[in-house]
């Protein structure tokens, strides 16, 4: 949504918008020209208004959205406006369960050196490589390719009709709104037929949950690229830790390799990719001297491979791990794997579930979740408050152990309370380590 807003703000418009939470972003967008109000009201909409755009997961009975409705002014969704600014482009939308914003910003990074000067929105923020665009989710290029994330959260990107289709992986999650894998796929198949007549997918072609998706893309006569089939240089390393970012960046590849760009050329334009805000980020140093990194993992799936980066990259150190689970529904569906993902960590604390979008649901806590991976072996706790959370790991965690804060809430609040210093061989910071 922020990222829309840019783009608004980039063509002349006049933006407002309101959030429950005034965050970093928001500040952001204000700073930038755009009236931001906290929490939400019918108050906020300007009489004026044209029209009202708003994210899925904002929940039908939001007074601005009722008012807007009232006052006759158009009201689409985020998707849907996403969806009409790049019906005139040369579209690569990127999906899947997993990995679609380092994928996303991965192409975007390949594109942008090669000269092609894409318009790009990306659902983090951008690394320091990207220049005057860094700290940005949005890139106003002039260029004819426009690459963004599609969603497939209440069938979000079925508003694309892309030429280049990414889908990096499909896995059991948004089950608050899916009833289950098959009906996940179901999505992905369609998202699939909407890709244009002659258009490409790329994929992992012989991964069992894609089977659907490959065969209705052959059935329409689709290019299929497998990026599983691509390789690196002998030399070639990338910056980002982790197999997943492996893939990632094989599936931007691919994507660039779509629009008729070399390998060579696209080895090196990946080569300084930084990776984006709150995708295994490091974030400093404690007083202590214990490493601070951040993570948007927030499904099983991602939580172990977040770890597993870690566990490569700091073989012998003691790993905490501090997650916040995100929605009642997802804690309540998926907590058995949720128990059984931290297997690459020493310590982990559980903080209290972040709502998001639902309502309280008694029948589910993070108490429950703590227990469960302890069950497992595992040592864990869980902690209710931010504060509290803090105070413990500025007594545990000792010189060159490694802090991961974990979820797709706030929980980053705590890494940024945590460090003392940025980490940096040449650092000015006041408490410098």
């Amino acid at each position: 949504m922020s990222a829309l807003a840019r783009m608004a703000l980039k063509d002349g418009k006049t933006v407002s918008g309101s959030d429950i939470l005034l965050s970093p972003l928001a500040e952001k967008l204000a700073k930038l020209g755009a009236k931001i109000f906290k929490g939400h009201g019918e108050r906020n909409l300007p009489p004026d208004a044209e029209i009202v755009v708003y994210t899925t997961a904002a929940p039908p009975d939001n007074p601005e959205i009722i008012k807007a409705r009232e006052l006759k002014i158009p009201v689409l969704s985020y998707p849907q406006v996403l969806g009409a600014v790049s019906a005139g482009k040369r579209t690569i939308a990127v999906a899947g369960t997993h990995g679609k914003t380092t994928t996303t910003a991965m192409i975007a990074r390949i594109l942008i050196r090669a000269g092609k000067n894409p318009e790009v929105i990306v659902g983090s923020l951008l690394g320091k490589e990207f220049g005057e665009y860094s700290g940005s989710n949005f890139i106003p290029g002039t260029g004819r390719y426009f690459v963004c994330e599609a969603c497939e959260y209440r069938r979000a990107f079925l508003n694309f009709a892309p030429q280049i289709a990414v889908i990096t992986n499909i896995d059991a999650d948004h089950l608050d709104y899916y009833s289950g894998l098959k009906d996940i796929q179901k999505a992905f198949v369609e998202f699939a037929g909407k890709i244009k007549k002659g258009g490409i997918l790329v994929c992992d072609a012989s991964t069992v949950n894609l089977r659907p998706v490959v065969s209705a893309a052959r059935r329409r006569g689709l290019k299929i690229i497998d990026y599983t089939a691509l390789s690196f240089p002998e030399n070639f390393k990338l910056k980002i830790q982790g197999e997943h970012n492996i893939l990632n960046a094989k599936a931007a590849m691919a994507a660039a390799g779509a629009c008729g760009m070399p390998n060579k050329k696209i080895f090196r334009f990946i080569a300084d990719f930084s990776g984006t805000w709150r995708r295994f980020e490091y974030k400093g140093r404690t007083a202590a001297g214990a490493l601070v990194y951040d993570d948007y993992a927030h499904h099983p799936t991602e939580i172990k491979a977040t770890l597993k980066a870690a566990r490569e990259k700091f073989k012998n150190k003691k790993i905490f791990c501090v997650f916040q689970p995100h929605l009642y529904s997802r804690t309540k569906t998926l907590m058995d794997k949720f128990a059984g993902s931290f297997a690459d960590a020493d310590e982990i604390i559980i903080s209290d579930i972040y709502a998001a979008r639902e309502k309280p649901d008694k029948n589910v806590n993070s108490r429950q979740l703590a227990d469960k991976i302890k069950n497992r072996g595992k040592k864990a706790r869980f902690i209710k408050n931010f504060s509290a959370i803090e105070k413990f790991l500025r007594r545990a965690a000792r010189k060159k152990d490694v802090i991961i804060t974990m979820g797709a809430g706030d929980i980053f609040k705590i890494s940024e309370k945590l460090v003392d210093c940025c980490g940096d061989r040449n650092c000015t910071c006041a408490s410098r380590l």
